[in-house]
């Protein structure tokens, strides 16, 4: 009688490692959506006061809305408190890299401290999301790199990752530069994206706890944390060469 584990070693099939992924990807589903209620729960009073302090610094709609792509490529409309003045066509992924020139004094607190990004929890329970995984882009993007993004799309985009913590002063440093969109284009997309490859590589239930805790710190703390590799600086070109 032949033996089905002789068999799948032989055909180059490892069904142990694929359950446990599987299983592991359950797992993580689980505790999302149950992490994600809980919080959207608990956190109800304080979303409400920030929806009203939102809605009262500025006019326009309380949530910024905007399409991003997802997993499977798919896409899905992004959920985020609104921290900019309202205009029309940031909906479908317009550029404005740098420019801080529409951000509110509520949007700035709401930045400061990742609070915009608590409405999220929802694309979470959706399934959209998930709590670390890498940061979805708006179609432009993933349409500048496809065959990396195909990678990256294996799983859901999350609302942290190590590329969030490396550029959470993204904003800061592409206002710094002469070009922000080939800043971004040629230098910070390309080495996010070599986070997300990784994450994807090696992913684990671990790993993401890791994140959490390291979002949690660089957040309150502001500390550094080690990546891999240094986010670009504001002076240094696309080549990776400081001028």
């Amino acid at each position: 009688m032949p033996d089905p584990e002789a068999a799948s070693r032989a055909g180059g099939v490892s069904r142990p490692r694929h359950n446990t992924a599987l299983a592991e990807g359950g797992l993580k589903r689980v505790l999302d959506v149950t992490f994600a209620l809980t919080g959207l729960v608990i956190g109800l009073p304080v979303m409400a006061a920030m929806a009203l302090a939102v809605r009262l610094g500025s006019p326009g709609p309380v949530l910024f809305r905007q399409v991003r792509v997802g997993l499977g490529g798919r896409d899905f409309v992004l959920l985020k408190f609104r921290t900019m003045k309202a205009r029309a066509g940031v909906e479908a992924g317009s550029f404005d890299a740098g420019d801080t020139s529409r951000v509110t004094g509520v949007g700035r607190f709401l930045r400061g401290w990742k609070l915009d990004e608590l409405p999220q929890l929802w694309n979470v329970v959706r399934g959209d999301m998930s709590l670390v995984g890498p940061r979805p882009e708006v179609r432009r993007w993933v349409d500048a790199f496809p065959e990396r993004w195909a990678v990256v799309h294996a799983m859901r985009p999350g609302i942290t990752d190590l590329a969030s913590i490396a550029y959470r002063d993204e904003e800061q440093l592409l206002a710094a530069a002469a070009d922000p969109e080939t800043l971004y284009r040629e230098v910070i997309l390309p080495r996010k994206l070599d986070l997300y490859e990784r994450y994807v590589r090696t992913r684990s239930f671990p790993g993401d706890l890791k994140i959490l805790w390291r979002t949690a710190w660089a957040i309150v703390a502001g500390a550094p944390v080690s990546t891999g590799r240094a986010p670009v600086g504001p002076t240094e070109s696309p080549e990776g060469t400081r001028v």
